[in-house]
């Protein structure tokens, strides 16, 4: 896999919320022409796209802030788990109360519980700006 692509309104702020989880920023600009438009099978496209990418990983999240065409607003805004599509984002992180933490300054709340999974991990969800929600999983073993 390459990337997982975000769209979002408030694009600094998704970015920091990422930055502050561990993802370091590739790089950030405008992107719009004809074969952009082809590719993702929309006309007049204007975004804006960030490109992070995990220290020392495979992975990579890119986010697109589109100004035209006007984003879609998702029902419900804040989707349950039980949603169809892509629901979360899982980072394994090293001591998953600090991240916790660290997160809550960018607006991040839990979604259900901080939990341990017998003595193998502690795990939770947590939903940050735009109403992304991130996995959060530390190895205990």
């Amino acid at each position: 896999m390459d990337n997982v692509l975000i769209v979002v309104d408030d694009l600094e702020a998704v970015i920091a919320f990422f930055v502050e989880l561990g993802m370091e920023l590739e790089g950030k600009g405008p992107l719009e022409g004809d074969w952009a438009e082809r590719v993702i099978g929309l006309e007049d496209v204007r975004q804006d796209v960030a490109m992070l990418r995990i220290p020392d990983g495979p992975g990579r999240v890119e986010l697109a802030k589109f100004h035209r065409p006007r984003a879609i607003q998702p029902e419900p805004k804040d989707a349950p788990a039980n949603t169809l599509g892509i629901r979360r984002i899982m980072f394994a992180v090293d001591d998953i109360e600090d991240v916790i933490a660290r997160l809550r300054a960018h607006g991040a709340e839990l979604v259900g519980e901080l939990e341990q999974y017998e003595d193998l991990y502690r795990l939770c969800y947590v939903r940050g700006p735009e109403g992304i929600i991130v996995g959060l999983a530390e190895q205990l073993t």
